[in-house]
């Protein structure tokens, strides 16, 4: 009897698939295209598990199925707490399997010095990459959690944070950095790409004094700012150049890049492409980022970039600034509408392809829509006026996380309602959906707490 009985279980939950970093795959589509085992008909029927931690998780998490932890296979999730604390949690119990936390995380418990980034895995998922808040890149094993290797990213960590996500593209790392709250001078946003096996910088591109091609001490730049913030960080195309968008900083089209959308080479090596809108001097003037979100890949070579402006800009990636150049033009972009809300973007948009049609999901503090691309114009097909975080698409289902409270669970295709899950409030916090689980922090990291929760909701 206890065959059959592992086999319904297996089948209600959905077979397993990794979820390795913020977005689900190189390019944050947030689409996990495999089936979860939750649908329309059993969401109502999950049952929610709440965790405490000695940390906020005010990012998202990770998941890999059956590895070894321990010296016994597990499911797990990896969360990293705004103090750079990194855990291992078994998905089906929710027992903590390891806890790393990094030399000088107590003295900075508390204070302004925090993290956001949401780790990624290595593809031979045998370890993954985290953030600190001390500005270090670490290396951590999956077996045991033990520090494999360490990297300063920044030369500044004072003042430059490691706020976006990481990235594996190509067989490297890669990391971004930008500012705290305040902005306060000097720090320049970079892209840092390491070597996964020895934690080596390959690359750094600079995105003031962009002319210097390593981590440079930020007061040696003539230039402040340009941080590269958004939660996603960089996104990898498919054919592997990265992108990213810059928040508020002087630009002058040579070695200056703020509020800009910039293609990088896929080391991180070159600057191949830029857009800056028209008006970039009064953004930046009012402090209106457009690095506030990434750029979300639509397909057919086509991109839209969010902002602080509420704006949404549909760009073409071929032509980012109607020529195929980086350079002192800015304009190019082919069409612009307002965020769902009318307000700033802070989040992530997901790109679902469903029936031969590419569709964008789009979540602020005011509202949330669905929009189609049609002819290579995004058109709006529904909007709510629920708050939300980072979108995900997931098993035919969207799920959007309200950061005062509750996890909507909807139809991508109509915005109609299914189920609001119970969650506490966050603030930059993103669920994942996988294998009949879905796991979600609460808790905002601008609080400065050293305690937390996660959700974690699975079917009976």
């Amino acid at each position: 009897m206890l065959a059959p009985l592992l086999a319904a279980v297996a089948l209600a939950a959905g077979p397993a698939h990794d979820w390795t970093r913020f977005g689900y795959d190189a390019a944050r589509s947030s689409s996990f295209p495999y089936a979860t085992g939750i649908t329309p008909a059993n969401v109502h029927r999950l049952r929610r598990q709440r965790m405490d931690l000695d940390g906020t998780v005010d990012s998202s998490p990770i998941f890999l199925h059956d590895v070894v932890v321990g010296g016994a296979r597990h499911d797990v999730f990896f969360v990293t707490t705004t103090y750079g604390k990194t855990f291992a949690i078994d998905a089906d119990s929710g027992r903590l399997l390891w806890r790393y936390v990094p030399p000088g995380a107590v003295s900075l418990g508390g204070t302004y010095r925090i993290t956001t980034a949401t780790p990624v895995a290595d593809p031979s998922r045998k370890a993954i990459y985290a953030a600190g808040s001390d500005g270090v890149a670490r290396k951590l094993s999956v077996a045991d959690g033990s520090q494999l290797w360490a990297t300063a990213i920044t030369l500044l960590p004072r003042r430059e944070k490691i706020a976006a996500s990481f990235n594996f593209s190509r067989g490297r790392v890669i990391a971004t950095t930008g500012g705290y709250i305040g902005d306060a001078p000097p720090y320049q946003g970079h892209v840092v790409a390491l070597n996964p096996r020895t934690g080596a910088i390959v690359h750094v591109w600079n995105s003031l004094c962009s002319d210097r091609h390593r981590l440079i001490e930020p007061s040696s730049c003539r230039s402040s700012d340009s941080a590269i913030w958004a939660r996603a960080g960089a996104v990898a195309e498919p054919g592997g150049r990265l992108l990213v968008a810059t928040g508020n900083a002087p630009w002058n089209g040579r070695t200056d890049w703020g509020d800009s959308v910039l293609e990088l080479s896929s080391d991180a090596s070159r600057l191949l492409q830029s857009w800056t809108p028209r008006n970039q001097a009064s953004l930046n003037q009012s402090d209106l980022d457009v690095g506030s979100t990434a750029p979300a890949l639509l397909g057919s070579g086509l991109a839209v970039q969010g902002g602080k402006d509420s704006k949404l800009r549909l760009l073409n990636l071929r032509r980012l600034n109607g020529t195929a150049h980086a350079g002192a033009r800015r304009g190019g972009e082919l069409q612009t509408l307002p965020t769902p809300g009318g307000v700033d973007l802070f989040t992530a948009p997901a790109v679902w392809h469903h029936g031969g049609t590419s569709w964008v999901f789009v979540a602020d503090g005011s509202g949330t829509e669905g929009l189609r691309l049609v002819r290579r114009r995004l058109h709006r097909v529904w909007q709510t006026s629920a708050a939300g975080t980072s979108p995900v698409v997931a098993g035919g289902l969207l799920y959007v996380y309200d950061p005062n409270g509750g996890l909507r669970v909807s139809s991508p295709t109509t915005g109609r309602a299914i189920t609001t899950l119970p969650a506490g409030a966050g603030h930059w916090n993103s669920p994942i959906v996988v294998a009949g689980r879905i796991a979600l922090p609460e808790g905002d990291a601008n609080e400065h707490r050293q305690s937390g929760v996660l959700d974690i909701y699975r079917l009976p």
